[in-house]
C-alpha cells in the first residue's frame, strides 16, 4: 500500500483549513466594511462606479447596496455581506451601509477574539446574548405615535429628513421629504409601492421636481389621434397587431403577377382590420398596447376617434392596469369578461423637452407620479435612488409605527446595555458582549469620522451623557457636537435599526463559524 498523500480533491480544486479558512474569511468581510464604512453618515462621501464593459456608463453613488452588488468579488465570506446589504435593501430599503459595517466590526472584534484563544463557538454565545439585550434595549426605547396622526406625520417627515440626509437630496431634504410623505400617505392602508411612480427628465435642477397627483406615461400620441379625452374607457393590451402578416425571415412567395402581391397584402390588412374591429367592439376611447401597433391600424383607431398609444413598456403596462382598475389583455373575443381601465381626464402634457400623457382620476385613487428633474443623468439616478430609500422606509413605518433615535444614538444605548450585563456575566462569553458592545460604537465613531469632526471627543462625551441616563442625546453632525434627538427631530424607523441589529449579528455568526473553505476546480475548456 502506497505511503505516499492521498488526493481526494478534483484536479485544481482548492482548500482552505482551519484557521487559514477563518482569517481568509475575517479578512474579506472585513475589508468589505473597510470599503463602504467611508460613505456611513450624513456627511459620508460619494463612490464611483464604472462598468468594464462600458467605460461610459458611471454611477455615482453613496448607496452601500449599489455599490456592493456593482463590484466583483471573490471572496466568499465578503459575498455573505454583499448578501445581507441587498436583503436589507429589499425588506426595508435603508440602513444598507450600516449593517455591512456592523457585521465588519463584529467580525473585526471576533477575529481579535480568536487570537485571544477564545473558540469560535464561545464568541457566538456571547453575541447571542448580547444581541438580546440590545434588541431588548432599542425595543424599551421605542417610541409609538400610531394612535396619533398629528404626531405620527411629524414622526414620518423626520425619518424621511433623516434618511434624506445622508443623500444627494440633503440640500433640499425638507421639500423632498414632504413630497414623499405626502405619495405615502396618499397609499392610505395598501403600501403598494407600484402605485407610485418615479419619472425622471433631464433638464432644470433637483428643487424643479414635484408630485403630480396622478400618473404619467412616457410616450406621445399617435398621429392624427385626439389628444385629449374625458372620461375615458381604456383598454390595455399586450398583443401582437401584425400576427397574420408573413414575416418570417428569409420567406420566399411566388406569385404570377403584382396584382397577387396585392391581393397577399390587401389579406393581411383585413386580417388586422378584424382585430382592430373586435378591439373598437369594446366600446373604448383610448388603446393602450405594450406592442407596436403599426400605420395601417393606428390609422383604422384615429377613423375611430380612439386615442392609441404603441410601446408601452412591461412596467408602465403592468403598472397602469393596476392605478387605472383594468386587466391586461391579449384576446378579444368576449368584451363582457374583459375588465377595462377607467379614469376621467387623459391629456397630452410637455415637461421641459418631452411630451408625456396623464391619466388624471385614476381608478386607483392613490397613485401618484413623482416628477424628478436633474442637470446629469448621474444626479438624476442617485435622486431616484435615494426617493426610493425614503418611500420604502415610510411605508415600512407605515406599517411597524414604532420609531426610535438616530445619530448614533440607539447604538449607543445598545453597547452600554450590554456593557453593564457584560459586567454581571462570568466566563468568557463576558469578552464577546464587550466585544459586541465596541463594535455598536465603532457606528457613531464613523459617522463623526466622515464628517471630519474629532471622533473620540464626541463618542467619548456621547458615552458619558447615555451613562448619566440622558438616552436621547446623539450626534449634531450640522454643528460637530453632541445634541438631543428629540429636540433635532433625528428620528428612525424602529423596524431599519432592528433589522440592521439582527442581520449583521447574524452574518458575523455565520462566517465566525466557518473552518474550511473548498473550491471546486475550474471547468476545463473542451474543443
Amino acid at each position: 500500500m502506497s505511503s505516499g498523500p492521498m488526493q481526494i480533491l478534483a484536479q485544481g480544486a482548492q482548500e482552505e483549513k482551519s484557521e487559514t479558512a477563518r482569517l481568509s474569511s475575517f479578512v474579506g468581510a472585513i475589508a468589505i466594511g473597510d470599503l463602504v464604512k467611508s460613505t456611513l453618515g450624513p456627511k459620508g462621501m460619494d463612490k464611483i462606479l464604472q462598468s468594464f464593459s462600458d467605460p461610459n456608463k458611471v454611477h455615482v453613488t453613496n448607496d452601500g447596496a449599489t455599490i456592493l452588488k456593482s463590484i466583483g468579488l471573490d471572496n466568499p465570506a465578503a459575498k455573505v455581506l454583499v448578501e445581507i446589504s441587498k436583503v436589507q435593501d429589499d425588506e426595508v430599503g435603508d440602513g444598507t451601509t450600516s449593517v455591512t459595517v456592523l457585521a465588519a466590526e463584529l467580525l473585526r472584534e471576533a477575529e481579535k477574539m480568536v487570537e485571544q484563544g477564545i473558540h469560535p463557538q464561545t464568541a457566538i454565545n456571547g453575541y447571542r446574548k448580547a444581541l438580546k439585550i440590545a434588541r431588548d434595549a432599542l425595543e424599551g426605547a421605542a417610541k409609538d405615535h400610531g394612535s396619533d396622526p398629528e404626531a405620527f406625520k411629524k414622526d414620518l417627515m423626520n425619518i424621511a429628513r433623516t434618511t434624506l440626509s445622508s443623500k444627494i437630496l440633503a440640500q433640499r431634504k425638507d421639500y423632498f421629504a414632504e413630497l414623499a410623505v405626502n405619495a405615502v400617505l396618499r397609499l392610505k392602508s395598501s403600501n403598494n409601492l407600484e402605485a407610485i411612480q418615479i419619472i425622471k427628465i433631464l433638464g432644470g435642477q433637483l428643487s424643479d421636481s414635484y408630485l403630480d397627483e396622478g400618473f404619467l406615461l412616457e410616450k406621445s400620441v399617435g398621429v392624427n389621434q385626439p389628444k385629449r379625452i374625458e372620461n375615458a374607457k381604456i383598454m390595455i393590451a399586450n398583443t401582437s397587431m401584425d400576427a397574420d402578416k408573413v414575416k418570417i425571415f428569409g420567406t420566399r412567395v411566388r406569385t404570377e403577377s403584382s396584382a397577387q402581391v396585392a391581393d397577399i397584402e390587401a389579406a393581411e390588412k383585413e386580417k388586422m382590420k378584424g382585430k382592430v374591429d373586435k378591439i373598437l367592439g369594446h366600446g373604448i376611447n383610448c388603446f393602450i398596447n405594450r406592442q407596436l401597433i403599426y400605420n395601417w391600424p393606428e390609422q383604422l383607431f384615429a377613423d375611430a376617434g380612439v386615442m392609441a398609444i404603441e410601446h408601452a413598456d412591461f412596467e408602465g403596462v403592468e403598472r397602469l392596469a393596476l392605478v387605472l382598475g383594468g386587466e391586461v389583455l391579449s384576446t378579444f373575443d368576449t368584451p363582457e369578461k374583459s375588465k377595462l381601465g377607467t379614469c376621467e381626464l387623459i391629456e397630452e402634457v410637455m415637461i421641459g423637452e418631452d411630451k408625456l400623457i396623464r391619466f388624471s382620476g385614476v381608478g386607483l385613487g392613490e397613485a401618484c407620479t413623482v416628477v424628478l428633474r436633474g442637470a446629469t443623468r448621474q444626479i438624476l439616478d442617485e435622486a431616484e435612488r435615494s426617493l426610493h430609500d425614503a418611500l420604502c422606509v415610510l411605508t415600512q413605518t407605515v406599517k411597524e409605527t414604532r420609531t426610535v433615535y438616530g445619530g448614533g444614538c440607539s447604538e449607543m444605548l445598545m453597547s452600554n446595555a450590554i456593557q453593564e450585563e457584560a459586567l454581571r456575566t462570568p466566563g468568557r462569553e463576558a469578552v464577546a458582549m464587550e466585544a459586541f458592545s465596541r463594535a455598536l460604537r465603532q457606528l457613531p465613531r464613523y459617522i463623526a469620522d466622515n464628517a471630519g469632526y474629532d471622533s473620540s471627543d464626541l463618542v467619548s462625551k456621547l458615552r458619558a451623557e447615555h451613562k448619566l441616563g440622558n438616552n436621547t442625546v446623539g450626534l449634531n453632525m450640522e454643528a460637530g457636537e453632541i445634541g438631543d434627538m428629540n429636540e433635532l427631530g433625528i428620528t428612525e424607523s424602529y423596524k431599519v435599526k432592528s433589522q440592521v441589529v439582527n442581520s449583521a449579528a447574524e452574518a458575523a455568526e455565520m462566517i465566525m463559524r466557518v473552518d474550511g473553505i473548498q473550491k471546486a476546480a475550474p471547468r476545463q475548456r473542451t474543443r
